[in-house]
């Protein structure tokens, strides 16, 4: 890896080149949201109140699945504050734009914003971050899991996005709910039970079958949305002990109606270096880094990155390669030697 420098470094000397406003908020966002929230609503009352045929009910299912995975998106968004600054409207149009996933907005800016923003790719102090394999060969079901094929295990864990951030979320929750005051934590077990007491007693006002298409399958397509921008976002890079965005993140490349249904979320590196920015500049930043530092940027197509994670283990060792422990496997990182369109490992033995 390259020196490292910390985030402030970088958007220092980016700051001055960009125009002014680009710190603003910016409310027009919310457009995209009411407009995803209007096609929601429609889809769900077509499904509740209209025998359609399972296909027609599957569509609608895509659709309101994209829709949940766009609210999600602004969400992060809003909840990094560059939508509104008031706080108690941030919040309000957080849990609003994160309900379908049920992820509060207390939970999520402590555990994204506060923990995860400072403390990217930290071997401890990054709750995102994959294990070394020096902590994984102190937990027992990992030397079974490890035991398997890594084509194997790479179609089981692609199986997984359906339902991980879900599932993270819940961590996060019961990792992170004690940390909050004691006068605080009521508010915080609301915005996570109350979505959560939503979806399931609409279980029982609509039948299972309307459920199933309504909520339960547009929950699993809006996780394989969300969690495949999220896999790509750091999972390729090493472990760094700066947090240097340059380093430990990457950007994918998607068409540009993508960009404008998810809110620009595949600007990672740009949202690292300037979390309080409005996505709607990143396209700025990314004109600024790729000017000063071309050689430590790290962008590629979101298909090739999902395609090199299938193709790389998931566990680090020594913070910059990725080990295959049961088959004495290493693969390089992004900035350490890996090349997405050649991936190649090297034979260690490694402790087990």
């Amino acid at each position: 890896m390259h020196d490292l420098h910390s985030f402030s470094w970088y958007a220092k000397q980016i700051k001055p080149h960009l125009p002014k406003g680009v710190f603003k908020p910016v409310p027009t966002r919310l457009f995209g949201g009411l407009a995803y929230v209007i096609v929601t609503i429609a889809a769900f009352l077509t499904i509740g109140l209209f025998e359609l045929h399972p296909l027609l009910n599957l569509t609608l299912s895509v659709i309101i699945g994209f829709s949940f995975a766009g609210l999600g998106f602004l969400g992060h968004e809003i909840l990094h504050g560059t939508v509104v600054r008031k706080p108690w409207l941030r919040d309000l149009l957080g849990a609003i734009a994160f309900f379908p996933l049920s992820t509060g907005p207390k939970l999520w800016r402590k555990w994204h914003n506060m923990i995860h923003h400072v403390h990217t790719q930290h071997e401890e102090k990054d709750p995102d971050a994959w294990p070394t394999l020096e902590k994984i060969s102190k937990m027992k079901i990992f030397h079974w899991v490890y035991r398997l094929p890594l084509f194997v295990r790479a179609t089981f864990a692609f199986a997984s996005l359906a339902v991980q951030f879900s599932a993270h979320s819940l961590k996060m929750f019961f990792t992170y709910v004690k940390e909050f005051k004691p006068k605080k934590q009521p508010v915080v077990w609301l915005q996570v039970v109350l979505p959560w007491g939503f979806w399931i007693s609409l279980l029982f006002v609509m039948g299972f079958t309307n459920w199933l298409f309504a909520f339960f399958i547009p929950l699993l397509i809006a996780n394989l949305i969300v969690m495949g921008y999220i896999s790509t976002n750091h999972r390729l890079n090493p472990i760094t002990p700066i947090n240097d965005p340059l380093a430990n993140s990457l950007t994918v490349t998607v068409p540009k109606w993508v960009d404008v249904l998810h809110f620009n979320f595949s600007y990672h590196t740009e949202h690292h270096l300037f979390p309080g920015m409005n996505p709607k500049y990143y396209p700025l930043v990314k004109e600024q880094i790729k000017k000063f530092w071309p050689e430590r940027y790290h962008e590629m197509p979101l298909g090739e990155a999902l395609l090199a994670l299938w193709k790389t283990p998931r566990v680090y060792y020594k913070d910059n390669k990725l080990a295959d422990p049961k088959y004495g496997k290493l693969y390089r990182s992004l900035g350490s030697g890996l090349d997405p369109k050649n991936i190649k490992f090297r034979r260690l033995k490694l402790r087990k």
